[in-house]
């Protein structure tokens, strides 16, 4: 990829991140004080749609075309393709925003959905003319995940339509599409994306059945997120099973990141260690959530909150996914090193962990029926923190 247009689409993913955090502050601000314009619903779909595709997806679609190098056949159709994605975005935030569910936002999800595909299709393709890398399993089964959640959309979207919504429906739809983005289509990018720093390494190992492990794992995994169904006895084998080889490919990914623990320390900066650590620590505290969820009591207890759901999907969202791309991205030198942007990730950083334990805080909380003061408005100075934050560190492009 070329230098410019590499550089425009990195700048366009912060810039669709600040515009993620500045929908999450509008959000913050309606609930704790008076703000009459916007519904406060359809703000919520554009904020979640926009931060997928906007952000999350187009960042791993430009970083996974990095990754194949001078093994593209048509470097000009992958950059249609992240354009296509990025109007896709632009069209779902502004209709979203304005009407909901409805015709125009439908159809640019639709439309994303399509983009998606066709990336699927020709980046697979293409991977077959990179020599055999130990990235490559993950970053298919990465797309192939990202196909599959969109039954969830489809389906939503066709309940929608037809305005024939039950609840269990609607969940299940909404928790197969949310599971298969975060443990599916971003999990296995990511790393894929740190398996290929990895084997720049001296003396780099890797064991395959890690991949197995966690490939294996992810479709039963599903079940875990609707355990409140009241499952047949025989379907909640498979959540038991995939939880153990969740951990299982866990103690692997543990071991290997120990086994180059000097070099990460010697060679990576400080910023990089600080946010790819904070995300790592973001994945275990996940995982080991997920185990918990295996009973049915703890799983009831989690889902029937939302407060815990938020923290959980911000969890994933912001500390594991968004964290460890910051990181990426400036361990790369996609993102400008020095003193201003230093300090604007290590806000971020702290705005996302304050933001979790305020989540935290509030669903424990929760149990009790306890109402805590200000939490609303504590909740809104996180988030304008996190905003500022990701505007100074645009800044800092500007400065370089």
């Amino acid at each position: 990829m070329e230098l410019n247009k590499k550089d425009f689409f990195i700048k366009a993913g912060i810039v669709n991140l600040t515009i993620v955090a500045l929908i999450g502050t509008l959000m913050r601000y309606k609930i704790g004080f008076e703000f009459p314009f916007f519904n406060q619903k359809n703000l919520l779909h554009a904020h979640s749609h926009y931060a997928f595709s906007g952000w999350v997806t187009h960042i791993l679609f430009t970083l996974m075309v990095i990754y194949l190098g001078d093994h593209i056949r048509s470097v000009s159709l992958y950059y249609r393709l992240l354009t296509a994605n990025l109007i896709c975005a632009a069209g779902m935030l502004v209709s979203f925003t304005i009407q909901g569910y409805g015709a125009v936002s439908i159809f640019f999800s639709t439309l994303s959905i399509l983009t998606g595909y066709c990336f699927a299709y020709f980046y697979v393709n293409d991977l077959k003319t990179k020599p055999n890398h130990p990235s490559k399993p993950w970053f298919k089964a990465a797309l192939f995940f990202n196909v599959l959640s969109s039954l969830g959309t489809f389906y939503l979207a066709y309940m929608m339509v037809t305005k024939n919504l039950q609840q269990h429906a609607y969940l299940g739809s909404v928790y197969f599409f949310l599971h298969f983005q975060y443990s599916g289509w971003f999990f296995f990018a990511i790393v894929g994306l740190v398996i290929d720093r990895f084997s720049g390494f001296k003396n780099f190992h890797y064991q395959p059945a890690m991949f197995k492990y966690f490939a294996a794992a992810c479709i039963p995994a599903y079940f875990l997120s609707i355990l409140w169904a009241k499952l047949p006895w025989y379907l909640y084998i498979l959540p038991v099973f995939a939880v153990i080889l969740q951990l299982l490919g866990l103690l692997m990914l543990v071991k290997m990141v120990l086994r180059h623990l000097f070099q990460i320390r010697s060679e990576w900066p400080f910023a990089v260690k600080w946010l790819l650590g904070l995300a790592f620590l973001a994945l275990v505290i996940k995982l080991m959530l997920q185990a918990g969820s295996v009973f049915p009591e703890i799983s009831k207890l989690a889902f029937g909150f939302r407060s815990i759901v938020i923290a959980y999907l911000h969890l994933v969202l912001l500390a594991f996914t968004t964290l460890f791309l910051l990181g990426y991205l400036l361990l790369c030198g996609h993102l400008p090193y020095g003193k201003r942007s230093v300090f604007a990730l290590v806000a971020i950083s702290a705005g996302v962990f304050a933001n979790e334990f305020v989540l935290m805080v509030q669903g424990v909380a929760s149990f009790g029926y306890i109402l805590i003061p200000y939490l609303n408005e504590t909740l809104f100075g996180i988030s304008l923190l996190i905003l500022l934050s990701l505007v100074l560190l645009l800044s800092a492009f500007k400065k370089t």
